[in-house]
């Protein structure tokens, strides 16, 4: 029943209280949609996707709690492409940051859309190494499309509706709500062929994610870290369960279907999972002696061969470039070779 034919049947009929609630509930959601309606024409990337339109991301339909609408700012063909999410820490250590961002940098530069919740920590890094290659990113929001949460993320969220979208099942202007984000949780697996976590704990909410996408029949990867450590404490779990454990993106690639792969093989993604000659690196010897966990300056020394003096040289000039960074207790390695 619409608004207008309730209010004729009001003007005949007694003026109930269920009338009244009835009427009430009426206007409330006509108002509700000229609300959404009217943010829709505001801008042309503004765009509301509902399950029967032809943007709508296939694989999310496959899931039983399908989102009833979609709020979206920026590209809508990538909710169409294949997708990888990566999910992890908010308070994740520089190494993880890193791990974040060169794979999801190598997903891109592979072909594939990078899926994550603009949260702070890994879902930030992994959006920053997608937009870094030049690659399509999904920003899966907890909050509506005009609210940026983190505030620190203000930049990320313009330049994540430029090159890619941003996505989110509640209203433009709801703002942060601590329920909602395990909520959008479903949509970010249920987008992605897969979902790779990176330094999750064991209470951490990315690991709601990593159940979710198993449940909704999707591929689950985690990267391994030290063992000594609480951070991969939820990685460690998920292979222990059976999780794929990746240690580059060819252990990504090879578990995605058939038709997929012969895609990505087509745009020559094989550069991006061979390995380089060590040859090639600068100071190769002594970047092949720092680990991606902290190593420890007479480690580096002893296992490279290299006197102290050309060591700490060579890591200082590796430092400026990028391949290292020196943090407390000695160095760890930051790139990928």
């Amino acid at each position: 029943m619409d608004v207008q034919t309730l209010r004729q049947r009001l003007q005949h009929e007694p003026e109930t209280l269920s009338h009244k609630l009835q009427a009430s509930h009426f206007v409330a959601a006509q108002q509700k949609l000229d609300t959404a309606l009217t943010w829709q024409a505001m801008a042309d990337d503004h765009v509301i996707i509902t399950p029967d339109s032809p943007f709508y991301p296939p694989l999310l339909h496959e899931i039983d709690d399908a989102p009833t609408v979609l709020f979206c700012k920026g590209d809508i063909q990538t909710l169409l492409q294949p997708a990888v999410a990566i999910v992890g820490s908010r308070d994740a250590s520089r190494n993880g940051l890193q791990q974040a961002y060169d794979f999801a940098s190598q997903l891109a530069s592979a072909g594939l859309v990078v899926v994550s919740g603009m949260a702070a920590g890994i879902d930030g890094a992994a959006h920053q190494g997608c937009l870094a290659a030049g690659g399509k990113t999904l920003g899966v929001l907890g909050t509506g499309v005009e609210q940026i949460y983190p505030r620190r993320h203000k930049q990320l969220f313009s330049e994540v509706q430029q090159q890619g979208c941003l996505v989110s099942e509640f209203w433009p202007d709801v703002k942060p709500f601590a329920g909602n984000f395990p909520k959008r949780n479903r949509i970010i697996s249920g987008i992605a062929l897969g979902t790779l976590l990176i330094e999750a704990r064991r209470k951490s909410g990315s690991l709601i994610t990593a159940r979710l996408a198993s449940e909704q029949g999707r591929e689950v990867f985690a990267i391994p870290g030290n063992v000594l450590a609480g951070d991969h404490q939820g990685c460690h779990d998920l292979i222990k369960n059976g999780a794929k454990l990746v240690e580059d993106i060819a252990d990504i690639i090879e578990e995605l279907p058939p038709l997929l792969q012969a895609h990505l093989e087509s745009l020559a993604i094989e550069p991006h999972l061979a390995n380089q000659d060590s040859s090639e690196l600068p100071f190769g010897a002594l970047l092949a002696s720092v680990g991606y966990e902290t190593t420890a300056l007479d480690v580096v020394v002893e296992h490279s061969g290299i006197t102290l003096d050309l060591v700490l040289e060579q890591l200082l000039e590796l430092e400026l470039q990028g391949w290292v960074a020196a943090v407390p207790g000695g160095y760890i390695r930051l790139k990928r070779s």
